[in-house]
């Protein structure tokens, strides 16, 4: 009997021990595990048999010392029946379910049994309880959601009324609740879709006796202007008016609710930017410029940016309320990166200006816009270097851009082409007319990384022709001209340049290039190298081409006009780089033998007073040898030289003089004596002796009167001055057209 009773006893334990082991911390899926049997249904192994999911807490307790004689009773009375087993499976099983599905059911204080053998993982009953618990949280929010728009909707005729009392105290509590219900999503709906309640707050806001009520009723505008139809209930309710006001008013908050309020409005509502100008809210807006709040003043910019865009009217308001002070001192003085883009968002618009350019120069924004060119946002660098090129040719005589200078020079090597536009057309106007300038970005390598930018240029005339008119101008007229013009050389910059005369011919391009080749031919060391790359032969193509489309237009009494240049303009600068060129006694033979002196002795005929000047000019380089002197002559170049013997052009009659000198040295003694006495009276009337000692004392070399002129050198090509120097608005290229292009009007009113 007792042996009976002690394996019975070893059985349960191992029973138990197994459960503890496998059975408790089985996964529970597709197992038995968690099953327990509910005794309560039927005794038949049916579909009527409930079998519901549980897992055991914990083990029986069973002793490990059991006495021989009482072990057996001992073990049994430590085990729990079966019977309480299922019951303690069932009760924890409705707890879990009741406890995942529905929490809030539960007794304070009361918990579920855990489960998990790890708690850091949901159990089965919770997983399946994540769908239930976001629906039952959806139904909730549906209910409040409905039960915020039945409130709202009763309250809204009463605060409609409230609002509109003689009492002052009556409309700063009702603002206060109408304020409160615009922060619920439903109630803020209703409030919109009631223009009654809308036009209430305006008028509320309009007539408000203390702050506070103000404050409230802006709020509640400003919680309204995030849904469209909120926009639209404030447009119709005249709320514009009405938020201008409010931006002189000496509370924060409401100022920061009324511009925030219309900067929603200009943003998405139609017709809202007329609305503001009419309330004469750039005139409200511009002093705001004085506060101190970044946030703030990024909104107030965007609003500037927003009204004065492709408005000239709204960009004069600015200027005449001290806008580009303003707005180049916030460039000046902050590092908030939000509000410096807006600012140079205005700043860029403003800079098409003819008038806001000038002011915005003076007030220091070339200075101010150059502090953020080394900075990390591309988006701000790229608005500098747009708003520093339109205003550009206006800051030629600025001083202290230095710093600028050195900044574009470095810049040159970027491979973003819309950077590279940008700095090669800087460059190009703030080194017209300014020797120091030019000085400066010479000796900041300037040169070479211009010669490096038209290599990588290729075929983008938006680069090439800022960069060539910027090399044209570094290399005349400054201390260091004759360093820039042997730097281009010793860059390998002289084939580069050539090249650009090729086909297909784009005008300004041609244009510029011309007017550098002629600076480049000013030194001796030069000659040879443009010989090698065919410079010559190609102005000599461009010159008749040009030539020949002059003439068929000349019956019209129109000029010819190719990519905005005029060809009378490649005439001339063809004919003064030849000019320059044929000081090279080589270089003279090579343009004689391509048959052009019977069209420099067409171009004598010309109306165009430069055309006679350098044409006039090549011929007396060329007369020096004895055969083209010849040629001249047998062209009939004499009387045309006789007349401009007389001309008011200093210039034109020194050159006629001089030819006409060279070709009749192998003339009888009469008619050199004939031409001698011409030539005393029409340029040395008033001295009759100084013709002597001139063509006596100083024989007519070459260098002297070529070099007496250069400094003197016309303005070829931009006779059209200053309107012209005009830039493109850029109101046309704003971030909503990134890929802005160089405009080929842009002018660069340099000598050559």
């Amino acid at each position: 009997m007792m042996s009976m009773q002690m394996s019975e006893a070893d059985s349960v334990v191992k029973v138990a021990e197994w459960q503890q082991t496998y059975y408790a911390s089985d996964s529970g899926i597709q197992s038995g595990a968690t099953t327990v049997r509910d005794d309560e249904s039927s005794t038949e192994y049916s579909s009527s048999k409930k079998y519901t999911g549980s897992t055991i807490a914990s083990a029986p307790t069973v002793p490990t010392n059991a006495s021989a004689g009482g072990g057996g009773d001992t073990a049994a009375g430590g085990l729990e029946s079966p019977t309480d087993l299922d019951a303690q499976y069932s009760l924890t099983r409705a707890q879990r379910v009741r406890a995942a599905m529905f929490p809030e059911t539960l007794v304070e204080g009361e918990a579920a049994m855990p489960v998990q053998s790890d708690p850091s993982q949901q159990s089965n009953v919770q997983r399946l309880a994540e769908p239930s618990q976001l629906l039952k949280t959806a139904i909730v929010h549906l209910i409040n959601y409905q039960d915020d728009a039945e409130l709202a909707t009763r309250a809204v005729p009463e605060l409609t009324k409230l609002l509109a009392d003689e009492d002052p105290v009556v409309v700063n509590k009702a603002a206060m609740i109408v304020n409160q219900l615009t922060r619920k999503e439903a109630s803020r709906r209703v409030l919109v879709q009631s223009p009654a309640m809308v036009g209430a707050v305006v008028r509320a806001m309009t007539t408000a006796v203390d702050m506070e009520t103000a404050r409230c009723a802006a709020s509640v505008l400003h919680s309204l202007s995030h849904q469209r139809e909120g926009l639209l209930a404030i447009f119709k309710s005249g709320g514009i008016p009405a938020l201008v006001r409010m931006l002189s008013s000496p509370v924060e908050s409401v100022l920061f609710y009324a511009i925030t309020t219309l900067h929603n409005l200009l943003l998405h509502q139609e017709g809202a930017k007329m609305a503001v100008r009419l309330a004469d809210g750039l005139q409200r807006m511009v002093p705001l410029l004085k506060k101190s709040n970044p946030k703030f003043l990024a909104i107030t910019t965007d609003c500037l940016q927003l009204l004065s865009y492709g408005n000239q009217e709204s960009k004069l308001i600015i200027l005449a309320n001290g806008g580009p002070e303003g707005l180049v001192f916030i460039m000046r003085n902050y590092n908030y990166e939000k509000l410096l883009w807006t600012t140079s968002r205005v700043l860029k618009v403003l800079s098409v200006c003819p008038s806001n350019k000038p002011a915005i120069v003076e007030a220091g924004g070339m200075q101010a816009l150059g502090q953020h060119l080394t900075g990390s946002s591309q988006r701000l660098i790229q608005n500098c270097l747009w708003t520093l090129r339109n205003l550009s040719d206006a800051a030629t005589k600025q001083e202290g851009l230095d710093g600028l200078l050195q900044i574009l020079v470095t810049q040159l090597g970027s491979d973003d082409v819309n950077m590279l536009t940008c700095a090669t057309g800087i460059l190009s106007n703030l080194t017209c007319n300014n020797s120091r300038n030019k000085t400066l970005v010479t000796q900041y390598g300037g040169v070479e990384a211009l010669i490096h930018a038209v290599l990588r240029a290729g075929e983008k005339e938006d680069v090439a022709e800022p960069a060539v008119c910027a090399l044209r101008h570094l290399t005349s007229r400054h201390q260091d001209a004759e360093l820039a013009q042997n730097a281009v050389r010793l860059h390998y910059g002289i084939p580069a340049v050539v090249k650009l005369l090729g086909q297909p011919h784009y005008w300004p391009v041609v244009k510029a290039t011309v007017g550098l080749i002629r600076n480049l031919a000013l030194c001796p060391a030069n000659q040879a190298p443009l010989r090698e790359a065919g410079a010559i032969p190609r102005l000599v193509n461009l010159l008749l081409k040009a030539h020949q489309d002059t003439q068929r237009h000349a019956s019209s009494a129109q000029q010819t006009y190719q990519d905005g240049v005029r060809m009378e303009e490649i005439v001339e600068g063809c004919t003064g780089a030849l000019h320059i060129l044929a000081r090279d006694p080589i270089n003279r033979g090579e343009i004689a033998s391509m048959q052009t002196i019977p069209l420099f002795v067409q171009l004598l005929y010309s109306y165009v007073e430069n055309v006679k000047r350098v044409s006039a000019g090549v011929l007396c380089e060329l007369a020096l040898d004895k055969q083209s002197a010849e040629l001249i002559d047998a062209e009939g170049a004499s009387a045309p030289l006789m007349e401009l013997l007389h001309s008011s052009n200093e210039g034109i009659a020194t050159y006629a003089a001089a030819v006409l000198f060279r070709i009749s040295e192998d003339k009888s003694s009469d008619y050199r004596k004939r031409v001698s006495v011409e030539l005393t009276h029409s340029l040395f009337k008033h001295d009759p002796a100084a013709w002597e000692m001139a063509h006596t004392a100083v024989p007519l070399e070459p260098t002297y009167l070529a070099d007496e002129l250069d400094g003197s050198y016309p303005p070829y090509g931009y006779t059209d001055l200053p309107l012209d120097t005009l830039p493109l608005d850029p109101d046309l290229h704003e971030p909503y057209i990134p890929d802005m292009t160089y405009d080929p009007r842009q002018a660069y009113p340099e000598p050559l």
